[in-house]
């Protein structure tokens, strides 16, 4: 009785954790409509029970109608490679169904394949093998098609199908990790008159003997050149001394007190005492940006491996905590860009001199630190700094959108469940690391750019989506929006509009608390 009560479950629920749903974000793109068919649309599987279930409206509801979704076996945690693995053998996608197994979504037999779209930058394949996808045929290609060559395809009503199947306008094939480059970047079209001005007055603020940090951090509000990124970030962290002649001396004693540390330390990482601290770092390096090939290379994982290892060991207070691998990666990005011309996505780390792996690694250490010294207590025992800037995220939009406020708590969303990932890594789940870079010019730039100015960044990105928000009338489709906003496509402009908006709202309430206090 039990295991036909979790087969019904199954085939009743359309959305339960685990389940194929097209999900969108920066770690998320699109899913092709040509290869992929939303479950909205899918048929009843179940020819006994065809009511349709009602969503689960909150929290409590959603977890009392999942309660057994997790009592299966360990095998449904493969549902998102099945289609791989059906395609290596024709006979299991027809196998068993009284296995309590997620379904394969399949298309009515007597509904037509969806097109390519003329519009599409991809040439229409006149191989009818391409042009469908069925779980009942058989594999081609090591993939599962349906031949169509006998189906006259109707483009208008395609489109009007997947217009209304897809939650996002239809939009061109963009990469699956956007380029980390930005408009200067080598292969981008020549820089208009204004950013030859604008890079012209930071190379003069930078060239004389005692820059002027107000005057840079002006300039680097609204971005900064690529050209001069590295040694901006350098100034603006504190890392550097604004005086010319002692900066090199600097740079040269700073890199030798990094490996120094290297050779006191890290030798200890097998040590009881610091054997699971090294552990974690071990297994949250290879989750760094895992589409990204350069963060893949073995070079490049012992490299951060090093950095977060000396960090911990040198900040008991904290040690390391998740998160923290990934507010390396901006540092390392734009220190390495100053010697690579091209792309920095696929560059082969050890083409590179010993001695400019040792530098980027050092400067990337410290710039790091210098950043984590003003927000360490997000990291500290219970992550009071996290909390805090959570309750405070939470009263402020109380105060400046009271019906996307009004609305989370309709649907029992706390703001921790969305936002606590949102200040532990500083939006970098949420946004391309093009982004991140582009939003780090501008935390530098601020006093305190991380610890502060980031709550009003935070507020200004939750209002974005509030079209989106009030649209979702359940827990769990609210849940999934926030985890995976749309910010696959965003560049420079769509971060300038946010900071401005972040800065307006800085503007109003920062020195007025109690403007955003009930």
């Amino acid at each position: 009785m039990a295991t036909d009560n979790r087969i019904h479950f199954w085939r009743r629920n359309q959305k339960v954790p685990g389940s194929l749903q097209p999900v969108y974000g920066a770690q998320h793109p699109p899913l092709d409509p040509r290869r992929h068919r939303p479950l909205k649309d899918t048929p009843k599987v179940s020819s006994v029970n065809t009511t349709k279930s009602k969503k689960p409206a909150t929290f409590h509801e959603f977890a009392r109608s999942t309660n057994d979704a997790w009592d299966l076996d360990d095998e449904e945690d493969d549902c998102m490679f099945s289609l791989k693995q059906s395609s290596s053998s024709p006979d299991q996608s027809r196998s068993t169904p009284q296995t309590p197994r997620l379904k394969l979504f399949k298309a009515p037999e007597d509904t037509e394949p969806l097109p390519r779209l003329p519009d599409r930058q991809e040439p229409i394949s006149t191989n009818p093998d391409e042009d469908g996808l069925d779980v009942e045929s058989g594999p081609a290609n090591g993939r599962v098609v349906k031949s169509c060559s006998d189906v006259q395809l109707n483009v208008n009503a395609a489109r009007n199908t997947l217009q209304k199947q897809q939650s996002l306008p239809v939009r061109p094939i963009v990469p699956l990790v956007a380029r980390i480059s930005d408009q200067n970047a080598s292969g981008a079209p020549p820089m208009t008159v204004r950013e030859k001005t604008r890079l012209d007055k930071f190379k003069q603020l930078l060239a004389s003997p005692n820059t002027d940090l107000e005057e840079l951090r002006k300039h680097s509000w609204s971005g900064i050149p690529r050209e001069v990124r590295p040694i901006t970030w350098r100034l603006l962290s504190g890392y550097l001394p604004a005086n010319r002649e002692r900066r090199d001396l600097v740079l040269q004693r700073k890199r030798e007190e990094y490996f120094g540390f290297i050779e006191q330390y890290y030798h200890s990482r097998t040590d009881d005492n610091h054997r699971d601290t090294y552990r974690q770092i071990h297994i949250d390096i290879p989750r760094t940006n895992p589409l990204i090939p350069l963060f893949q290379q073995p070079l490049v994982q012992e490299v951060f491996e090093r950095i977060l290892f000396i960090w911990a060991i040198r900040h008991p207070a904290s040690g390391y905590v998740q998160g923290i691998n990934d507010l390396v990666t901006p540092f390392f990005v734009v220190f390495l860009s100053e010697f690579v011309e091209e792309d920095v996505e696929s560059f082969e780390m050890a083409s590179l001199p010993l001695d400019t792996q040792r530098n980027i690694e050092a400067d990337s250490f410290w710039c790091m630190s210098k950043l984590l010294d003003g927000i360490q207590d997000n990291y500290t025992f219970a992550q009071p700094g996290i909390q805090i800037k959570v309750k405070a995220l939470e009263e402020l939009v109380s105060r400046i959108d009271e019906d996307v406020h009004i609305h989370f708590l309709k649907y029992e969303v706390e703001y921790l469940q969305f936002a606590f990932r949102w200040m532990n890594n500083l939006l970098m789940r949420e946004l391309p690391l093009r982004c991140t870079i582009r939003l780090w010019d501008t935390y530098q730039a601020e006093s305190e750019g991380f610890s502060h100015f980031h709550l009003y960044v935070c507020a200004a990105f939750l209002i974005k989506w509030r079209k989106e928000i009030l649209s979702m009338l359940d827990f769990q489709s609210l849940l999934i929006l926030l985890q995976n906003l749309p910010t696959i496509h965003w560049g420079n402009e769509e971060v300038g509009l946010l900071l401005a908006e972040a800065y307006r709202l800085k503007y109003m309430f920062a020195d007025a608390p109690s403007h955003y206090k009930r």
